[in-house]
Order: structure tokens, then C-alpha cells, then sequence
């Protein structure tokens, strides 16, 4: 596994230089960013009474749907959205090996819900998405026949590393960890063979903050799986064992240099007071959201594509989230405290 990166950087990382062969793609996509949900809508369906009137916020938007859709009907005009997201952005970016790599988060979340399956006896099922490189229906074809020589090479490696993982302590948690890993790999190898600063950042940055949510929940379930952090993020792996092993008041202290003090403070505050890890995951996706804003300052180039394509993703997760809770009756601080502070 990759060492951890060298740190230049106060916040975020660099996200690379301007590149004028997307002049045109980029003044789209700066369209489509003003067209985001402004925060105050979204805070204000978080504050909504019920799921009715949270909905009918989104009346005179492209996710208009009616007040007595059910969770179906609102899972299904929110996949199709980001399903044009992903269309529009393969599109634009005129790369096939940055349509790849992004396709590939999809074949990744493909195989690990077939290992889940797999390995825990359970029946493969047909509900794969057919977004990714792999075509939903080879997915389970591959696994019902137990051959994956048609899968490319890294998510052979995945499943290889999945299963020998599971079969050396029987634990669920041990597939995820493994394809974690390999996922990761893989996205810094693709970012380096195009020499693209701004995807090594932005791996960077996700490798460190998934390593920031193992942190804080090896330490609150103190278990021992030592092995579940993720090499080659801007943070040594060290840092991260120590925090395991300290003192939540201390853990803090530990990042207070680092950029992410402000989510590992916030993170580790919130579980101490309220035994949950809902506020770190907000904290973990508006840091994510801070870094991906960066590309406002790159004149033209594929960062701003790729940047509108994770934004809108997650504005579609948050809709999902808090209309899920609305439907549930979800307490509004609760609501709140799970969504990134630029809804808030």
C-alpha cells in the first residue's frame, strides 16, 4: 500500500491547474451549480412539520413529486436524477479513464454487497446497479459461477483480498475493510498514471476522512481491528492507531495541527455527548464539500465537472435523508445534526 502523502497544505489540498480544452463544458457545469438547492430550502424541509410539507418545498424544483409518493415513488425520482447527473458528466469530461474511474465506485459497491451475500449464505439477489464498468446482470453471473476472470483487475484483487479477509475471522466488517482498501488503491494508481493533481487530492482527502470514521468507531466499540485503516491518504496510519488507543477528550489534540481538526473535535464532542456518529458524518461530507468548492477558482477545466458531480450527489443523498426522516417522524435536531453545516 501507498505511503501517506506529503503535506503542503494549511486546509485543503491543491486541486490542480486551469486546462482550456473545457471552456465550454466548464461554463455549463457553472450554470448547473447555481442550480443547486440553496441551503435555506433544504434547512427548511429539515424544519418542514411533516413529510408532506417537506416535500412540497421541492415543488418548483427538478424534484418535484407528490405529497403521497411513497418511499418508492421518491427512491425512484431520486435515482433518476442521479443517474442523469452520472449521464451529463461522462459526457462532459471527455476522458474514458476518468468515466472509469468514476463508474467504478459503482462496480466496487456491486461487489461488496454480492460478497455480503455470498459469504454469509444468503441468496445473491438481481438488485445490482447497472452504473458501473461491469455490467449489473456479469455481477451476478460472475458470483453465482464463481468466476471473475471477466471483472477488471482491480476488482478481481477485491474479491480476492474480500474472501481471504472473511475466511481469516469469520467478521462481516473484514469484506468492507478489504475492498476499502483496494478501492482506494486504485484510485490513487488511476490519479497518478494521469498525473492528476486534483484526483490525488481529492483521493487523499476521502482516504483520510474514511480513516477519521474507523477512528472514532474502533475506539467507541473498542474493538481491536487494527487493520482497518486505509494507507496512503495526506496522514500517516500512525496518527490514526494513536487516536484508537487514546482518551476521547484527547483524540482531538492529536489532530489539532492537521486539517481536519475541526471534524475530529466536532466528531469525537458529539459521540461523547450523544453516543452517535451523526454529527460526524456531517462533518466529514461538508469537509469533502469545502474542498471540492475549491475548483471555484480554477478558470476552466475538468476539476469543476468532477466537483458538480459529487455536489450533486450529495444533495441528492441529503434529500434522501432527510425525507426518510420526515416519513419516520424523525426528531428535527436529530435532522439537523446530521446534515452538512452548509444545509444547516
Amino acid at each position: 500500500m501507498n505511503a501517506a502523502m506529503p503535506v503542503s497544505f494549511f486546509r485543503y489540498p491543491p486541486v490542480g491547474e486551469a486546462d482550456w480544452s473545457y471552456t465550454f463544458a466548464t461554463a455549463q457545469v457553472r450554470v448547473l451549480q447555481s442550480m443547486l438547492l440553496a441551503p435555506g430550502l433544504v434547512s427548511d424541509m429539515a424544519n418542514a412539520d411533516s413529510f408532506n410539507l417537506a416535500a412540497e418545498l421541492l415543488s418548483s424544483t427538478e424534484y418535484a413529486m407528490p405529497s403521497d409518493a411513497g418511499a418508492s415513488a421518491v427512491e425512484e425520482i431520486l435515482i433518476e436524477r442521479r443517474s442523469g447527473a452520472r449521464k451529463l458528466f461522462d459526457s462532459l469530461i471527455g476522458v474514458p479513464e476518468i468515466v472509469e474511474l468514476f463508474r467504478a465506485r459503482t462496480d466496487f459497491a456491486n461487489i461488496r454487497l454480492a460478497l455480503r451475500r455470498i459469504l454469509t449464505d444468503r441468496p445473491l439477489g438481481t438488485d445490482y446497479s447497472d452504473e458501473g464498468n461491469v455490467p449489473a446482470d456479469a455481477v451476478a453471473r460472475a458470483f453465482e459461477n464463481e468466476d471473475y476472470s471477466e471483472f477488471p483487475d482491480a476488482l478481481g484483487d477485491a474479491v480476492e483480498m474480500a474472501v481471504l479477509s472473511y475466511y481469516s475471522d469469520k467478521k462481516i466488517p473484514g469484506i468492507d475493510i478489504a475492498v476499502d482498501a483496494v478501492e482506494a488503491a486504485y484510485n490513487l494508481d488511476v490519479a497518478g498514471r494521469l498525473g492528476s493533481e486534483f484526483l490525488t487530492s481529492l483521493a487523499g482527502v476521502q482516504i483520510d476522512l474514511s480513516n477519521i470514521r474507523t477512528m472514532l468507531r474502533l475506539h467507541w466499540s473498542g474493538s481491536d481491528l487494527r487493520t482497518a485503516f486505509i494507507s496512503g491518504g495526506f496522514l500517516d496510519v500512525s496518527l490514526f492507531l494513536q487516536g484508537v488507543d487514546s482518551p476521547i477528550e484527547v483524540i482531538p489534540e492529536l489532530f489539532a495541527a492537521t486539517a481536519y481538526s475541526e471534524v475530529v473535535e466536532g466528531g469525537a464532542a458529539y459521540l461523547k455527548s450523544h453516543d452517535s456518529f451523526l454529527r460526524l458524518e456531517a462533518l466529514c461530507e461538508a469537509h469533502l464539500l469545502g474542498f471540492l468548492r475549491q475548483t471555484d477558482y480554477v478558470t476552466v477545466g475538468y476539476q469543476p465537472i468532477i466537483a458538480y458531480l459529487l455536489q450533486k450527489e450529495l444533495e441528492i443523498r441529503t434529500l434522501r435523508m432527510v425525507l426518510t426522516c420526515k416519513r419516520n417522524q424523525i426528531d428535527v435536531k436529530v435532522i439537523r445534526d446530521r446534515i452538512p453545516e452548509v444545509y444547516s
